[in-house]
Order: C-alpha cells, then sequence, then structure tokens
C-alpha cells in the first residue's frame, strides 16, 4: 500500500493516474455542487448523489440513461441541474469536462472497519482532509467571507456557538478573534448560550457553526440571535439548509457527507481553515486593533 503522503499526491481511479492540480480543479467543482445541495426534493436528490458519485457516467449520459439509473423521470433529471445551479443538463454536462480536464474523477473514498489497518485509517484521513480543503474553494463565496469581515469589524462583541464536534471549531473562532482584539465569548451550554444571545444588541455578532445546518440546539441559539438583531454568521456545510436560510451571512463549506468514525473531519478541516481566513483578513484590513491585543498579551509566557 502507498506511504499515507502518497494519497495527496497521486490518486488512481478506473486505472488512470490524477496530478494534484487536476484534483483541486475536481474536488473545487464538485463543491460548488455540494454547496448547492442542501435542499432539494428527494427525486432531485438522488440525481445529485449520482453527480458526486459517478460524475463520469453522468458527463458521458443522456438525459434518459440518468434517469434509467437513477429511477426518475428525465424533467426530473434537467430540473435536478437547475436546482444546483444550472441552465439545464446541457450545462451540467458542459461543466463536469471542464472540471475533469484529461484527468479522471477520484474513486470513492475507502470505508473503515475494524480491521482497517493503521495505515488505512491515516490514509484515509488525509483523504478526507485533502477533499475537504479542495471542495472548499469551490463552495465559500468571497464576498460572504468580506461580509463576514465587516461585521466582525463593527461588533460591540461576538458570540460563538456549536454543538457536538461543531463546537470546537467554535471554540476556535473564540480563540483566534480574541487574539485580535476581538471581544468574543464561546459558551458550550445550550441554555446559557440562549440566554446570552437574547441579551445581545443590534450590530453584535453570533458566529454560529453545524456542518448539517439542521442542528436543533444551534438553530435555537440562531433564532435568538435574530430575534435580538444581531448579525448571523454561519459556518455551514451547504446552502438552503435551515441554518444557511437562517443566516445574515452564509460561509459555507461544501463538504462531503462521510460515514462512520470519519463523519465530522473533513468539515471541521473546512470549517477551521475558514475561521483562520477569516481572522486573516480581519488582522490585514484592521492592523491597529491587532496591534493593541498583541501589546496586551506581550508578557504571557509563548504558548506557541
Amino acid at each position: 500500500m502507498a506511504h499515507a503522503l502518497d494519497v495527496i499526491v497521486l490518486h488512481v481511479s478506473h486505472g488512470n493516474s490524477n496530478d494534484i492540480s487536476h484534483d483541486a480543479r475536481l474536488h473545487r467543482w464538485l463543491g460548488t455542487v455540494r454547496a448547492r445541495a442542501g435542499s432539494l426534493a428527494p427525486s432531485e436528490a438522488k440525481v445529485v448523489e449520482l453527480v458526486l458519485a459517478d460524475p463520469l457516467f453522468v458527463g458521458a449520459s443522456t438525459t434518459a440513461q440518468v434517469a434509467a439509473r437513477t429511477g426518475v423521470s428525465a424533467p426530473t433529471v434537467v430540473r435536478a441541474a437547475r436546482a444546483i445551479g444550472f441552465e439545464g443538463f446541457a450545462e451540467l454536462k458542459l461543466e463536469i469536462a471542464r472540471a475533469r480536464g484529461t484527468a479522471e474523477f477520484f474513486s470513492p473514498p475507502t470505508t473503515l472497519t475494524g480491521s482497517s489497518s493503521a495505515t488505512e485509517v491515516l490514509e484515509t484521513s488525509i483523504r478526507a482532509g485533502f477533499d475537504a480543503l479542495s471542495a472548499l474553494g469551490g463552495a465559500v463565496e468571497p464576498s460572504a467571507l468580506d461580509a463576514a469581515v465587516d461585521a466582525v469589524r463593527r461588533a460591540a462583541q461576538v458570540l460563538a456557538f456549536g454543538a457536538g464536534p461543531s463546537a470546537t471549531v467554535a471554540a476556535d473562532a473564540v480563540f483566534r478573534l480574541r487574539a485580535l482584539g476581538v471581544r468574543t465569548v464561546g459558551i458550550q451550554d445550550h441554555e446559557s448560550a440562549m440566554i446570552a444571545t437574547r441579551l445581545l444588541e443590534r450590530g453584535d455578532v453570533v458566529v454560529a457553526v453545524s456542518s448539517t445546518g439542521r442542528t436543533a440546539t444551534t438553530l435555537a441559539v440562531a433564532d435568538a440571535a435574530s430575534s435580538a438583531g444581531a448579525t448571523l454568521i454561519a459556518v455551514t456545510n451547504q446552502y438552503e439548509t435551515p441554518l444557511a436560510t437562517l443566516a445574515d451571512i452564509a460561509l459555507v463549506v461544501g463538504g462531503a457527507p462521510l460515514a462512520g468514525q470519519m463523519a465530522a473531519a473533513g468539515s471541521r478541516i473546512a470549517q477551521l481553515v475558514v475561521i483562520d481566513a477569516l481572522a486573516a483578513a480581519l488582522a490585514l484590513r484592521d492592523p491597529e486593533r491587532t496591534r493593541r491585543a498583541e501589546r496586551a498579551g506581550i508578557d504571557l509566557p509563548d504558548i506557541s
């Protein structure tokens, strides 16, 4: 079996090798598709699932062939293409061809089992992170990131919240923003977070993190933020989910769903990169506040 790092440099699918530039281009395109697939009719979702699972087949097939394989009608195939942002099935096929270039798409990710070796687990973890970061480039909207930076700059205070695995991303947002001089709090307890959010004022910011965009506790905090007049920034995987719809600003990473122990791996990595980008842009646009924050921590122990 290849060394884990080799998985990033070279993948084999259908007997052909991919170089990393083609891999990145393909995953950026797949990221845009995943990000748009958050709220589809069940029949349309079947078509989009096939696009993500076997884009080579879709790119080389007719509407009738895709309809037959997914068990839907031909008009549904066209509606599915339109639902994810294309004018029709023909444009979807054209975009698959453009994204493909001369390379093949990836084979499906490995499913880990109790008998999987440490090497397989490591390779799958690397693959999940690489795929998520490649998809991120095609999913997140630069204009949304700009808007998020402006909102945080104006805010008197920022509250970050996430439940379960998303709580670690929210905690990172607190650390990164506070280090830049932004008054930021993170509250893991849902009831305490609800009280704190209801006490926010117009112009304050809530950063709500949820991979699915459907976590009940996170949605409750998000709804409280909107009711208080605070600006709601969602960090999530797809558009058209309840959280993305409710948000004033949606930072959508387009992460692919993964099974079992890897379920949150890829999306968490992509979300952390978005938080890093938010912090980096804020530091560049508000250097004076960053310098004040650096002076405030000048005599603290070095924990880097």
